[in-house]
């Protein structure tokens, strides 16, 4: 195995920011996080709305369900009758829909099934926003010729930035200093449909160290965000270590 040495000193300097400084402009002034423009956790993925089968239904379905849902409101009363379960007891072939605790709105066996089906797949069509942080190494480099290239920073830990619960889309991605909010990084993905991750997800690998093991520098606070481009949902801030010498 050929082993090459690579010496990078990545000094923290308080406000430094090392992306270029048009890239951290464009990150100021498109992904500041701020709460006040975030339009909140109920908030339906690309191709969902709310049911509003009552105005504080939230459940995200398609706008094809929702028109079905308020044609069955606007229908309810021509389908109760006064029978076994009072005077709001469904005429045949009508079942209360069960929307929520008390939905006794009649519809199809087939309305109140999708009801059901909304109601247990709604989180997973919600722009959620969730950030975490998991850490990677870097393989040797395959020479091709049965040997491999490795560098004195491949065993070194870096940040690699996870999210699930996006649009399928651009989501931005931003670490900031903590004692000042100056970018430290920031870059750009596409959320794509992942098994075993609602909405688009996603695994970014930032080729920035972490810097979270003891002896560094007490100025070495940052955190993560994520950006969703299409909602304007912000995830929450991820603290993270960045900016220390390695060598």
């Amino acid at each position: 195995m050929k082993r090459t040495s690579l010496g990078l000193a990545v000094i923290a300097i308080a406000g430094l920011a090392t992306a270029l400084s048009a890239s951290a402009a464009s990150a100021t002034t498109t992904t500041t996080a701020t709460a006040s423009a975030d339009p909140g956790p109920e908030t339906c993925r690309q191709g969902y709305v709310w049911r509003v089968s009552r105005p504080s239904d939230l459940v995200c379905v398609t706008p094809k369900t929702r028109d079905q849902v308020a044609a069955d409101n606007a229908a309810k009363n021509s389908r109760w009758t006064n029978g076994a379960f009072g005077p709001h007891t469904c005429v045949v072939p009508y079942v209360w829909r069960e929307a929520y605790s008390g939905d006794d709105v009649c519809v199809t066996a087939n309305e109140r099934s999708q009801a059901a089906s909304d109601n247990g797949a709604s989180a997973g069509r919600k722009v959620l926003a969730k950030l975490w942080i998991t850490k990677y190494t870097v393989s040797p480099r395959d020479n091709g010729d049965g040997t491999a290239t490795t560098t004195s920073t491949d065993d070194i830990a870096r940040l690699k930035l996870n999210g699930s619960y996006y649009n399928f889309g651009q989501v931005k991605l931003v670490i900031r200093w903590s004692h000042n909010d100056a970018v430290y990084w920031n870059g750009s993905v596409t959320a794509k449909s992942n098994s075993g991750y609602p909405g688009g997800s996603f695994g970014y690998k930032t080729g920035k160290f972490d810097c979270s093991g003891p002896g560094k520098p007490a100025n070495a606070y940052a955190y993560a965000y994520a950006y969703d481009t299409m909602s304007g949902r912000y995830s929450a801030r991820v603290p993270v270590r960045i900016g220390c010498a390695v060598l």
